[in-house]
């Protein structure tokens, strides 16, 4: 079933199955816990590999749903994506590797997975019959903004690894809507925070820093603008486009909230009872893209627009990570993680 418009009111497209890969991830967590609640009769798959990002611990709560199948696996393994697409009528992909920095080091594992683990699941979701699937991407694909705001009819023109491996499976996905018809959707999410948020995100990593006494490192001047949106207000955007998004088409998403990351650091430090002495410049990230901006009306046209607000959303996020100390400290102590910050921002900035 596509949505389509009959005397000026738009159907909706009601899925009865999901599967949702990167279902233990942050936003794809939060995504399972807002359908389960919002939908009694909905059934949902998730497809995990769980790597580091990762987390069975963001589905404590539903695991024990009836309505909740899991399967660990990754979405380039042909095999186990047939296996978990049976009886599913919609796919919702959030499964990526999403971290800019790692992608730098490393982006192999970004292709892999953004790319062609995006090509197992269409081509696999096309022979399925699946009718309608949602892929998840950034507004990190348009690249560097100097002015004005990007829609989405926008060239793509990603600056970092991670932006271009997210660019090349929506150009893949695109290729699938065109070619074979597969009705598909795509999002792109500006700066997403909240609850369950790996620590090596900004507001996580900052939160955790914070509370301990630690310095945050801020990359350069720290004048690089973002637009940040509540976990929530994303999901529900994510929903929106899914219901009545237009097949072939793409969405931004966007909190409304553009900050410098040295505006976000301070609210986060004045959140956590700390001062901007904690703030420790360090060398800029290579081809760091100074600033994001995307306007959102296509999707406010579907009904949906964000509703949090970002200073109550920011404080419930920082009061979580102080609640929920047990969910991110053995991460912080890892060897993993404790290398990945040092070469990360070991270099202390020149300026």
């Amino acid at each position: 079933m596509t949505p389509r418009r009959v005397g000026g009111i738009m159907d909706e497209f009601e899925a009865e199955h999901l599967l949702v890969t990167g279902g233990a991830g942050f936003i794809g967590s939060t995504y399972v816990r807002a359908c389960l609640a919002a939908n009694p009769t909905r059934r949902i798959t998730i497809l995990d590999k769980l790597t580091y990002a990762g987390n069975l611990a963001n589905l404590t709560e539903v695991l024990d749903d009836p309505r909740i199948t899991f399967v660990q696996g990754d979405i380039a393994d042909p095999i186990i994506v047939r296996h978990t697409l049976e009886g599913v009528d919609t796919v919702v992909n959030f499964a990526a590797e999403t971290h800019v920095d790692r992608s730098i080091q490393d982006a192999g594992s970004f292709v892999l997975t953004d790319v062609y683990g995006l090509q197992v699941l269409l081509n696999t979701a096309l022979t399925a019959g699946v009718r309608r699937f949602v892929q998840i991407s950034t507004d990190e694909v348009y690249g560097d903004i100097e002015t004005g705001a990007s829609i989405e009819s926008d060239p793509l023109l990603p600056r970092s690894p991670y932006a271009a491996s997210k660019a090349g499976g929506e150009l893949l996905a695109r290729a699938y809507a065109i070619t074979h018809g597969l009705n598909l959707v795509i999002t792109r999410g500006s700066n997403t925070f909240g609850p369950r948020q790996h620590p090596e995100k900004l507001a996580p990593l900052f939160i955790t820093n914070a509370l301990d006494g630690k310095p945050v490192p801020v990359y350069g001047d720290g004048l690089q603008v973002r637009d940040w949106i509540a976990a929530e207000d994303h999901c529900a955007g994510i929903e929106a486009v899914l219901r009545r998004g237009t097949a072939g088409e793409a969405y931004n998403l966007g909190g409304g909230h553009p900050l410098t990351n040295l505006t976000i650091t301070r609210h986060i430090l004045e959140l956590c009872g700390r001062g901007p002495e904690l703030i420790r410049h360090v060398r800029d990230r290579k081809a760091h893209d100074r600033r994001y901006a995307i306007d959102c009306g296509k999707a406010h046209a579907l009904g949906w627009r964000p509703t949090r607000p970002f200073t109550e959303a920011l404080a419930e996020t920082v009061t979580w990570y102080q609640e929920h100390q047990d969910w991110w400290r053995p991460i912080l102590e890892s060897r993993a993680f404790t290398e990945h910050v040092r070469n990360t921002y070991e270099e202390p900035s020149p300026a």
